[in-house]
């Protein structure tokens, strides 16, 4: 195990900065573009199979890899090579057979690169499909043809459901176990699309597979002829991620401020970072939060060169007309449609902590490139997921649960509800003591509140 996978599994905000970062590297490839992507399903479903298929047959497996794969699965008595070996990285997850922790595979084809998030099943590991799931664009759920739509099931079609991933694939695995039989396959699909609409999921596929076989992942299978939909990785290459930049309003969160002071460059200050949504263009006026001073872009600065335009999720260096105040932290958006700033946040959390909520506790917001002290003030709700029912009343949060919050900060920020901007509405609540991850949150109660009655909605449906 290498440095890293030993930081992404002892901590979920650092597999998920991980991931972020591999995000990052792979969207250099101006030729491809980019789908991040988790997995979940129940135990035994043959998740690190499915995984293992992809990462095989996209030949995307050193050579050592798979001889050291092929060794394992013969000192395991295995007549074949099991594919789940490439995934399942932990000597608890071999000898278990299951996966228990995120861990992050990336490969590529000739159309698009991937960042897939592997998240384990089991119940009490909650919040690490909700650290995978944070980031993606599409969520792959497994069922086993065999079980049908399980509680689990359930439990992971509203987790995509509150964190917003627009796709969603229902893999039915294991078909070969059941004659590939069509009819099989319509019940489950139907039982899950119509679940997943009552939960505000509209984009979902259903796939019929056998991943030990390799039917229907990358080759499509002549054992299924009834079906005329795309393999897995054909839908993987065309489901539409892209988004049009300027429908979105501009969030430019700074991260680092460059002055240079050189003799070639003795006055330049530029504002450095990801332009996390929206478009930016020279000449454009901007407003610096949560200072609330207005100034106007007059470069744009990149590796490359200089730019009249640039859009998410380019890095870029921004100049401006005035010498304001600006630090790591603050955030540009534009000056006639500024977004709401405040101390006071009511949010959606995710606990994932060992050790419970205390109320009054005193912990750290970083939201983007800001972090700010903050007081956990009380708890107002708690979902539970298993009946889509909310819990009003209660005083903590225990490790996975899931409830919205009331957080006083020591200074504002932007508050952008994540219901509509994904990428800035996301926060963490970390332990100043000892830098501790304790939850990851969402800005606005909405993403709770929205799914509650979901049960009712699917039965009306």
């Amino acid at each position: 195990m290498t440095q890293q996978d030993h930081d992404e599994r002892a901590d979920p905000a650092a597999g998920l900065a991980a991931g972020l970062a591999a995000g990052h590297r792979a969207s250099t490839h101006h030729e491809r573009d980019l789908l991040r992507l988790a997995t979940a399903g129940s135990v035994d479903d043959g998740k690190s199979t499915l995984i293992g298929r992809l990462l095989y047959d996209t030949k995307s497996v050193l050579a050592d890899q798979l001889a050291a794969v092929e060794r394992a699965s013969q000192a395991r008595g295995g007549e074949v090579v099991d594919l789940a070996l490439l995934t399942d990285g932990l000597r608890a997850e071999r000898e278990q057979g299951i996966t228990i922790d995120v861990a992050y595979r990336y490969f590529s084809t000739a159309t698009r690169a991937f960042v897939l998030a592997d998240t384990p099943g089991h119940v009490q590991y909650t919040r690490n499909m909700v650290t995978g799931a944070s980031t993606a664009e599409l969520a792959i759920v497994l069922v086993d043809a065999r079980k049908g739509v399980l509680e689990q099931t359930r439990r992971h079609a509203t987790i995509a459901a509150l964190l917003g991933v627009p796709h969603v694939v229902l893999a039915v695995n294991k078909m070969d176990l059941v004659g590939f039989d069509e009819a099989t396959f319509t019940a489950i699909a139907d039982e899950f699309t119509l679940y997943a609409a009552g939960l505000g999921v509209h984009d979902v596929r259903a796939i019929p597979l056998s991943a030990l076989a390799g039917d229907n992942v990358v080759d499509r299978s002549a054992r299924t002829p009834w079906y005329a939909g795309p393999t897995l990785l054909e839908h993987l290459e065309a489901v539409p991620v892209d988004r049009d930049p300027t429908t979105e309003p501009l969030r430019f969160p700074v991260q680092y401020v460059i002055r240079p002071q050189t003799p070639d460059h003795p006055d330049y200050r530029g504002y450095a970072g990801r332009i996390a949504s929206g478009v930016v263009r020279v000449g454009e006026d901007v407003v610096v939060l949560p200072s609330g001073r207005r100034t106007s872009v007059v470069g744009i600065d990149t590796f490359d060169g200089e730019l009249d335009v640039a859009h998410a999720p380019q890095s870029v260096t921004l100049r401006l007309a005035d010498d304001v105040d600006i630090s790591r932290g603050d955030v540009l958006a534009p000056a006639a449609d500024a977004p709401v700033t405040g101390a006071d946040l009511t949010g959606t959390l995710c606990w994932l902590a060992d050790a419970p909520s205390v109320p009054g506790a005193r912990v750290l917001v970083r939201s983007g490139t800001r972090t700010v002290r903050a007081i956990l003030r009380t708890v107002d709700s708690r979902l539970h997921i298993d009946t889509l029912t909310v819990e009003p009343g209660v005083d903590r949060l225990a490790l996975n649960d899931i409830g919205t919050v009331q957080l006083r900060l020591a200074e504002p920020i932007v508050l952008d509800d994540y219901a509509e901007h994904r990428r800035t509405g996301a926060f963490l609540l970390v332990d100043p003591a000892d830098g501790t991850t304790l939850a990851a949150g969402m800005v606005g109660p909405s993403t709770v509140v929205g799914l509650a009655g979901a049960e009712e909605r699917c039965r009306a449906l």
